[in-house]
């Protein structure tokens, strides 16, 4: 079993070693071809939604064509209603996405102002805390007669005890 595992990571090591001297002698062309191909789909399909995100709704029509689509006369009335459409879909997403913000800027807004309240009742406690005086108290010292309290002395006898039977050592 461990001779056959060993073939096994000598042939990986191997061809790990003939894919690397490949690709370090440019022979992978179709590699970074492909590889390249899969980033421009992932570019193509991210770009929108950061253009969303970001609020630039202007650059994404022009991005995608739309407002040329819209602007040029089509052949087909099919595509040119399909224009319009996505123009239109585009349009109230962005108008979507804009009223929530608003209402997440209203919100922020309200929120605020609340605190702004809140501190200001705050700073009027203080305020008012600050006008109270306090009288400084006045301390009389008074005379406390001298209690004497006596107590009796007893004796206690405890017998004696042999403890060196015991052991020989300290208890």
């Amino acid at each position: 079993m461990k001779n056959i595992q060993a073939w096994g990571w000598l042939a990986a090591g191997v061809l790990a070693l003939g894919l690397n001297g490949v690709y370090h002698d440019c022979g992978a062309a179709w590699a970074h071809r492909t590889v390249g191909r899969f980033i421009s789909r992932i570019e193509e399909r991210s770009v929108p939604v950061l253009a969303l995100a970001a609020g630039r709704a202007d650059w994404l029509m022009a991005k995608t064509e739309t407002v040329a689509a819209r602007d040029e006369f089509a052949s087909c009335r099919v595509a040119s209603s399909l224009a319009r459409l996505k123009a239109s879909l585009l349009q109230n997403k962005v108008a979507r996405t804009q009223a929530n913000m608003a209402r997440f800027e209203e919100m922020s807004a309200r929120e605020e102002a609340a605190l702004a309240r809140l501190e200001a009742g705050r700073g009027r406690i203080e305020a008012q805390a600050a006008r109270v005086r306090f009288a400084p108290a006045a301390f009389i010292p008074a005379v406390c007669p001298r209690v004497r309290v006596n107590i009796p002395r007893v004796k206690i006898s405890v017998p004696e005890m042999n403890l060196e039977a015991l052991g020989t050592g300290p208890i």
